[in-house]
């Protein structure tokens, strides 16, 4: 059985870059190949988008800063790629080496490490590792929590996955306070 999360992968690939920390010329390089990218993965076109992923990365790494955001936001891109072929071990040193990265570069309570964790959950979840995930899928909430807010709509997206897992996992009554909870939280952004 293949689960399904919300905002698996994908999420951090929509954050972007930080502007100003490379010369122009490169930076403006790398925006284009993850707009390319954003577009290709989206249309379905996995084979072309994972050699624009790459290049991505390479462009990244090429500036001697191995641990800035936007390798990061790479690894993400290259490792949902693969997450949705179904390579989970290709994927899974990339989430990993995502999350380590932006924990030193922007800390361990930011939305963008909770992203990354979101992502290596569902990557585990879909391998039926279900311990794994469940860590790493309340560790997403309680940053989110933390970070963003307990009304906000990406600590929804944390309380489904959790939910969806807990079905999963035959844990009815959990699952079904965390939909309302998430709902609730929904119902609010409305």
């Amino acid at each position: 059985m293949r689960l399904v999360f919300k905002a698996v992968a994908i999420a951090l690939v929509l954050s972007g870059c930080t502007p100003g920390l490379w010369p122009q010329s490169t930076d403006g390089e790398w925006k284009a190949l993850n707009q390319r990218f954003m577009k290709l993965y989206r249309a379905g076109n996995y084979d072309q988008a994972v050699d624009v992923a790459q290049k991505s990365l390479e462009i990244a790494l090429m500036k001697g800063a191995p641990d800035h955001p936007d390798v990061a936001t790479s690894l993400d891109n290259l490792a949902a790629l693969y997450y949705t072929l179904g390579q989970y071990a290709q994927a899974e040193p990339l989430y990993t080496r995502a999350v380590a990265i932006w924990e030193k570069a922007l800390g361990p309570e930011h939305p963008n490490v909770a992203t990354s964790l979101n992502n290596l959950a569902a990557l585990y979840a879909a391998q039926n590792q279900y311990g794994q995930a469940e860590v790493l899928y309340a560790w997403a909430l309680v940053i989110r929590e933390k970070a963003l807010g307990p009304d906000h709509p990406d600590v929804a997206i944390s309380l489904e996955n959790l939910a969806v897992l807990y079905e999963a996992t035959n844990r009815k009554k959990e699952a079904l306070k965390l939909k309302a909870r998430a709902e609730q939280i929904l119902a609010i952004k409305r």
